[in-house]
């Protein structure tokens, strides 16, 4: 009952602003942010927001970003305001933006709350699975005034991922280990977006019970729990050496078959359009494993 109010309350913001010519969404605290016209000094406060907004068809307003913004091409001449979890205050009020995207959980909270002190429009994102995408895609769109480009790019994500929902539903059951980090040895637990992406291709995280959304875990956990199938991103796009590391581990089943495999971690672990290639490569590769049993 509480969301479908909430739901309706933003509607009928949505509305009443719309007379108005302002252009209102919720951002992901359920708070409504709104603006009297299009945002046209747009600063993102993370990769993935940054990635976002050039699918949304936001490039022309999008004057800032932080340090690893790195997609598409464009985004590396873009000017630096820090870094996700740690901003450069002075630069981002220089900058005078109408609008901030922030990373509820992985910015600085006090830094958000200061920028909103200032004045400064805050939206908050924090994507936790397919639908969340293509729902701040569209978002985005009503804010920066290009919804015609944000609609298109979310309609192609939500038919690519039920293309693979459908492609996938009776693939035979998988245990996966998903690493996301070296030093600390880290996974996800089931609430993480990799993981909706390892159930759409028939796997199973193993360590889809842990209490953390990204956990610390240890070798002899991973030998305890004998994936069929270990998935390592890297420290860069093409960089397959935390796979290797798993080589001299004999006893793993994962390692006896070869199922070690390697996606480039923006495309898996970053909530963004490109997620749907993350998410394919992911399936190819269980496909893979299913085939050396």
């Amino acid at each position: 009952m509480r969301k479908w109010l909430l739901a309706l309350c933003c509607a009928l913001l949505a509305l009443s602003a719309a007379a108005d010519g302002q252009r209102c969404v919720s951002d992901d605290r359920g708070k409504p942010i709104c603006l009297p016209a299009p945002a046209q000094r747009i600063i993102a406060l993370s990769p993935g927001a940054t990635e976002l907004l050039y699918a949304a068809g936001a490039a022309e307003q999008l004057i800032a970003a932080v340090s690893f913004s790195d997609y598409p091409e464009a985004a590396k001449a873009l000017p630096r305001v820090g870094s996700y979890n740690r901003f450069d205050l002075e630069s981002i009020i220089s900058l005078q933006p109408d609008l901030l995207i922030g990373w509820h959980s992985g910015n600085p909270t006090e830094q958000l709350a200061q920028l909103e002190a200032l004045g400064l429009t805050v939206y908050y994102s924090e994507l936790r699975g397919f639908d969340d995408v293509s729902r701040t895609l569209r978002r985005l769109g009503t804010l920066a005034g290009t919804e015609a480009r944000a609609n298109a790019a979310a309609d192609d994500f939500q038919q690519g991922i039920e293309a693979l929902r459908r492609q996938y539903q009776h693939a035979d059951p998988l245990p996966v280990f998903q690493q996301i980090w070296v030093n600390p040895l880290m996974t996800v637990n089931d609430e993480h977006l990799i993981s909706e992406a390892t159930r759409l291709c028939g796997g199973v995280n193993v360590f889809g019970e842990l209490p953390r959304l990204a956990a610390r875990i240890d070798h002899e956990a991973v030998l305890a729990a004998n994936p069929e199938a270990i998935i390592a991103g890297g420290m860069g796009e093409e960089n397959h050496s935390w796979l290797n590391d798993w080589r001299s581990f004999s006893g793993l089943l994962a390692v006896q078959r070869d199922n070690l495999f390697f996606i480039p971690p923006s495309t898996l672990q970053r909530p963004t359009p490109r997620l749907l290639d993350g998410t394919r490569l992911l399936c190819q590769h269980l496909d893979t494993a299913r085939g050396r049993r």
